[in-house]
């Protein structure tokens, strides 16, 4: 995936997110978790999108960047 497939996927994330954000009259169990699921996948897509910057600056082949596991990105907060 490059930068910009990355960057597409982020912006559909986004929209989901904010559409589940501007519900009113609150969410439902489901839609509470897939919110939760969006906010880590929003996670990892940032994440990886870092590390193929990251690669690209220093030389490096940005197409070796993976996708690290949810604990472990979610795992930078603390």
């Amino acid at each position: 995936m490059d930068n910009d497939a990355i960057l597409e996927n982020i912006g559909s994330l986004v929209e989901e997110e904010r559409a589940l954000r501007q519900r009113v009259g609150g969410l439902l169990d489901e839609e509470r978790s897939r919110l939760g699921e969006l906010e880590v996948q929003l996670d990892q897509c940032w994440d990886l999108l870092r590390q193929r910057r990251a690669k690209s600056e220093y030389g490096e082949d940005p197409d070796t960047a993976a996708v690290r596991p949810a604990a472990e990105v979610e795992g930078y907060r603390n």
